[in-house]
């Protein structure tokens, strides 16, 4: 097995070290740039050594940026360089902007596409899109830094996909799961035997009985977990046990709302700091559901693993015409220090809204509640009192049981 280099093998204690480095110098470069200002710029930086430290920083919220940005300019005072002096600048929806740099694996996707195989010798179709988002960019980048030959296609025209392929004498495959399907099928259509035997997915689902698909044609296929803000975060090796946390990055599964960690094996949001230090995005909350696998990949590398995409954090609910948010939950958790957690349900009380506001502490007095409940929710709802250790670890702070059929 050939890794992309030694810190995918490092013992845990220098691990450990490393970061007690490079995390106060990405904390101090933080602080230099005017969107930390508030935020961070009483913190001792030197303090700041390992990612329990960083549980008592504030998150930063893709909201914050597009705040940040449409009252400060295109990266909102979080970039370390001008916008100028960056290679690109994209817009993904929102509209957000990101930054590029076109430096050595800038965005650390050389390090999975050596994962799945994909070296110097080989020639990727790279099908994600480079028209303003960064995916394509991103994973061309990623190639260049694993000697990889580079097929610039984008996305539609699968016949001209097909023939370049052929031609060319493309071996892998870079883009979302189902259009190498689509090229697949294409090129049976036309009797054209295609060279494809890797692929380097994202950006969707890899359902199982895709990738079994894939298998069946000879196309070994694996998938990686990136943003247009970070990079890549994490992904498959060969051993498709559980996505590798790469190593530029921290990465922090918290309850949703909140910046708090969960237990080792227990759902929340992944919150991301990065190393880049042209970038140095501190807690930022993706948005995304995750958990912490325990122990270690059987590939041999030695860094943290997640379990993948297992939905999304954001599950503000309209509850009785009021919005009720992950935040206004933990606000709730926050005013009692015996709430270990709580959980909101919305259910369906004849033809109307209701709600239940279920609440895990040793508390027998729910009536007590009320008024913070209202306080913090905007709504009155039934509370329920669950016993220490009684709401499910799902990740789940607000629930929607309504049905409408």
């Amino acid at each position: 097995m050939c890794f992309f280099d030694d810190l995918e093998t490092r013992s845990a204690d220098q691990r450990a070290s490393d970061l007690a480095l490079a995390l106060p110098a990405q904390i101090a470069n933080a602080q230099k740039l005017s969107g930390y200002a508030d935020a961070m710029g009483d913190i001792d930086a030197s303090a700041i050594q390992t990612i329990d430290d960083l549980a008592g920083l504030p998150v930063l919220r893709k909201s914050d940026l597009v705040q940040a940005q449409s009252e400060n300019g295109p990266l909102g005072g979080y970039g370390a360089l001008n916008t100028h002096e960056f290679a690109h600048i994209f817009q993904s929806p929102g509209p957000i902007y990101e930054p590029g740099g076109v430096g050595h694996d800038w965005w650390r996707i050389g390090r999975f596409l050596n994962a799945v195989g994909i070296g110097a010798g080989d020639i990727v179709q790279n099908c994600f899109g480079y028209h303003l988002t960064p995916a394509g960019m991103i994973f061309e980048n990623g190639a260049r830094a694993v000697n990889a030959a580079v097929v610039p296609a984008g996305v539609g025209q699968t016949e001209l996909q097909v023939r370049a392929a052929s031609d060319i004498g493309t071996t892998a495959y870079a883009g979302t799961p189902d259009y190498l399907k689509v090229i697949l099928d294409k090129a049976d259509e036309l009797g054209v035997k295609l060279g494809i035997t890797k692929a380097a997915v994202g950006g969707g689902a890899l359902f199982p009985s895709l990738r079994q698909e894939y298998a069946d044609r000879g196309v070994l296929c694996l998938q990686n977990y990136a943003t247009a803000d970070l990079g890549n975060v994490a992904y498959e090796s060969q051993a498709m046990d559980g996505m590798i946390i790469d190593e530029g990055v921290i990465v922090e599964i918290v309850t949703p709302g909140t910046g708090n960690p969960v237990a080792v094996g227990e759902v929340g949001e992944v919150v991301v700091t990065t190393l880049n230090p042209d970038y140095p995005l501190v807690r930022f909350a993706t948005g995304d559901l995750s958990a912490v696998m325990a122990g270690q990949s059987p590939c041999g590398r030695t860094n943290m693993r997640i379990k993948g995409w297992m939905g999304r954090a954001d599950q503000t609910t309209k509850i009785k015409g009021m919005f009720v948010r992950p935040e206004q939950v933990a606000d709730l958790v926050a005013k009692h220090d015996e709430i270990d957690r709580a959980r909101v349900i919305a259910i369906r009380d004849g033809e109307m809204d209701g709600m239940i506001v279920q609440l895990e502490t040793s508390a027998t007095d729910a009536a007590r509640y009320e008024a913070s409940v209202m306080d913090c929710l905007k709504l009155r709802g039934r509370i329920e009192l669950v016993a220490p250790g009684g709401l499910p670890r799902d990740g789940l702070v607000i629930e929607d049981q309504r049905k409408y059929d």
